[in-house]
């Protein structure tokens, strides 16, 4: 159930020291603006580019770029949509209070518990892959029954990273992803280096060249070119980090449009020229698709220590990921337990103004990952099974926030038009995005792997509905439904009184 707020009104603020929801305890404003700049690009930047990017490569060849850049742009759009919204009211602590309020008590629910369980998966993921691949990769003689017990210290160390103040998470965030940023600047400088030396390899002279001259710019076809879009989505969960930060941002109305502004740059930098990079400096049909090609391509240039460097920065990747997750959750788990649509429990916060039971839960959920190497699901099951899941679910996500965009244009056109961060081309967009998505579903059924996850998500779906079939009972949830409809009827008379001229 989300907050509602009179449309005559104000648009209300929320500061440090006071929270929308109630007198009780409640999150602070402590991410300053270096936090959510670092945080947006950490987010954008994660396993999917450093792992994924060596599948992606084997399977559209060089047309991956277009790949990235076609996912990247419709995503940007969305990211536009969700700071025009998070902006237009400062009550709202992240996305699934905004779709509440826009489409009803229903979406909160279904928004709030979905991207809780898309971090979970993720994060998932994240401690199979650290665990299976990237400590046994500096540490090969490890026996086999230590992986559990690795994926377990790891699970411990995210939940000590996160309990701490919320400024804690910001600075741990900000280094992650400055280990990041650094370690994609030096592969471009280095590779840009070896191409403009025409540095020779057992793969050949590195140059431009091998972006056509190998097969051609789309050398495995238009169906090449399609299957990468399943593996290349999975690159760019979490861009929406940023949504989650709201209710603990200092000065939102500067920081949240500099974070999504950044984006196209962020795309056009760390993933076009990154894979710009590896794809000259190698033939792109040198690329082993279950290695991370970072790491690949400094093996290939007789640089092991180099290579090594690089295996440590994907590990940092998948810690910020993962630790990422955890803090995310938290969050929306903390927002879902205010409005009742979660165990009130989860709605306590510690002295430090953390949700830490909220905490718990995620960190109680991440032992499944525990679970899954202890019965031999490491990398390659888990993590394909894993991934497409998530990839799914972050999809319905984007779509919520796209769909409460166009509900917010409808009803509140008086609020769009003084809006400071308009959303581009804001009547079409929406829809031709959503219009991608489809196409994503359809490119999700073209290889048996994602086909399990495709088959499998709506399962999450069917539970998620019965759990809302009892809260939908409730007195406190039907009181929420009714006062959303008489206010959504407010506004769609405000609306068209507005469009008339009667209150200009």
């Amino acid at each position: 159930m989300s907050p509602q707020t009179n449309p005559t009104a104000p648009t209300p603020t929320v500061s440090a020291a006071v929270s929308p929801h109630g007198e009780q305890p409640h999150l602070k404003r402590a991410l300053q603006s270096r936090h959510i700049q670092l945080i947006a690009i950490g987010g954008a930047i994660g396993t999917g580019l450093f792992m994924g990017s060596g599948k992606t490569i084997s399977v559209a060849g060089p047309s991956v770029l277009l790949v990235y850049l076609i996912i990247g742009g419709m995503l940007y759009f969305v990211m536009r949509a969700m700071g025009e919204l998070l902006l237009s009211r400062k009550s709202y602590r992240n996305f699934a209070d905004m779709t509440g309020d826009l489409l009803g008590p229903w979406a909160a629910y279904f928004t709030g518990w979905t991207y809780w369980f898309c971090w979970v998966v993720t994060a998932v993921a994240d401690v199979i892959v650290i665990a299976s691949v990237y400590v046994v990769h500096l540490a090969p003689a490890l026996p086999e029954w230590s992986l559990p017990v690795i994926a377990l210290v790891v699970i411990l160390i995210l939940i000590g990273l996160n309990l701490p103040t919320v400024r804690a998470f910001g600075e741990t965030e900000f280094w992650f992803a400055m280990v990041k940023i650094v370690a994609i600047v030096a592969l471009i400088i280095a590779g840009l280096a070896l191409i403009l030396l025409g540095y020779e390899s057992e793969h050949g002279r590195a140059s431009f060249a091998h972006l056509w001259a190998d097969g051609g710019f789309f050398s495995t076809g238009f169906m090449g070119f399609v299957a990468a879009f399943q593996i290349a989505t999975f690159a760019f969960v979490g861009i929406d980090l940023v949504g989650t930060t709201a209710a603990e941002t200092q000065d939102p109305d500067r920081n949240l449009p500099k974070a999504v502004n950044s984006i196209p740059v962020r795309i056009l930098l760390f993933y076009i020229g990154s894979l710009v990079v590896l794809m000259s400096v190698m033939p792109w049909t040198s690329y082993d698709a279950d290695n991370s090609p970072f790491i690949q391509v400094f093996d290939a240039a007789g640089l092991p220590a180099a290579a090594a460097i690089v295996n440590l920065v994907v590990l940092t990747s998948a810690m910020s990921s993962a630790n990422s997750g955890i803090y995310s959750t938290s969050r929306m788990v903390y927002g879902l337990a205010t409005e009742q649509d979660a165990p009130s429990l989860f709605a306590r916060l510690s002295r430090r103004n953390v949700p830490q039971n909220a905490l718990f839960l995620t960190g109680v959920v991440l032992l499944s990952s525990v679970a899954m190497l202890a019965f031999g699901l490491g990398e390659s099951t888990g993590f394909a099974i894993v991934t497409t899941v998530s990839s799914l679910c972050f999809m319905f996500v984007w779509s919520m926030i796209l769909v409460s965009y166009i509900v917010y244009r409808k009803r509140r056109p008086q609020e769009h038009a003084v809006s400071k961060f308009r959303m581009p081309f804001s009547r079409v967009m929406p829809w031709v995005v959503l219009a991608f998505f489809v196409f994503l579903l359809w490119a999700f059924t073209g290889d048996a792997d994602t086909r399990v996850g495709l088959v499998a998500t709506p399962v999450w779906f069917a539970l998620l509905g019965i759990g809302y079939l009892g809260l939908r009972r409730t007195s406190a949830h039907r009181r929420a439904r009714d006062e959303h409809r008489a206010v959504a009827a407010r506004e769609r008379e405000l609306a068209e009184r507005w469009r008339q001229g009667t209150d200009r």
